[in-house]
């Protein structure tokens, strides 16, 4: 036991409960908008990939929605939901789909594999490259008006900091407590970073002021909001049933500031 790795125990468990998402479920059930799964190729590798569409008469800008280490569970297609009731075309890949079975998170999950570690597992150059396709797909469809953002949460947060180094085409990356990119591959980022951090996350948020400092020396923009005693995963949580005001207050804040700003792409 002396080489059980406690964060696996930590991942392993809150995986357990993240899964159990009944309730944002019910919630996507209920949605009046046109939601689609489509099969986005490029190379050998296919992706499925969750897409909703909004109620709206013109065409509309894209985000890509990079899901959590915990893969695209009911709540991250919820959360997709969420942000295309706001008037917003939502794609979100199933980053793990052909990468650990023949198809993607639901599945290894119905198996009992380890999501969060096949997910850690996952080639940078796979993950940038099924990105830099659901960007393509998005931007060739006739609802689309060209413009796409990223927008990430935990690991997701993470890979929407790092896809927008990799990315030149991209109008904005949303961070949501994710870790930032190699300083060296800033100076390749092309558009401003938003980030949304908790104020009891010292493990994602301590990164924070460097990462300043590093985006600053780059000439980039970066804006980073911390919300005082909100936990890592606020966004999720501040939606589930037993959320706590802290968490809740922090997931409003930084999804109003997320629509704010998208208005002004």
């Amino acid at each position: 036991m002396k080489n059980f790795s406690p964060l696996l125990a930590i991942l392993i468990f809150a995986s357990l409960a993240v899964h159990a998402q009944d309730w944002a479920k019910a919630k996507l059930e209920k949605s009046p908008r046109h939601e689609e799964w489509v099969k986005v190729r490029h190379g050998d590798r296919e992706v499925n990939c969750f897409v909703v569409y909004p109620e709206v008469k013109d065409k509309a800008t894209t985000i890509v929605l990079i899901h959590e280490i915990f893969g695209l569970t009911d709540w991250a297609e919820e959360m997709a939901d969420e942000f295309a009731a706001e008037g917003y075309i939502v794609i979100a890949p199933d980053l793990l789909y052909g990468s650990v079975t023949n198809g993607g998170t639901e599945e290894l999950i119905k198996s009992g594999g380890n999501v969060g570690k096949a997910i850690q597992a996952l080639p940078p150059a796979q993950i940038t490259a099924d990105l830099d396709a659901a960007v393509d797909y998005v931007t060739n469809i006739p609802a689309a008006n060209g413009k796409v953002v990223v927008a990430g949460f935990c690991w997701g947060g993470g890979q929407s900091f790092r896809f927008a180094t990799n990315n030149k085409n991209l109008k904005a990356a949303f961070v949501f407590y994710g870790t930032p990119p190699n300083a060296g591959d800033m100076a390749k980022i092309n558009c401003t970073v938003y980030g949304n951090y908790a104020g009891n996350d010292a493990r994602v948020t301590a990164t924070v002021p460097k990462a300043t400092e590093q985006m600053k020396a780059a000439g980039k923009t970066y804006e980073p909001v911390i919300y005082d005693g909100a936990g890592h995963g606020f966004m999720r949580a501040g939606e589930a049933p037993n959320v706590n005001a802290a968490n809740k207050k922090a997931r409003d804040a930084a999804f109003q500031r997320t629509v704010e700003l998208l208005k002004k792409i």
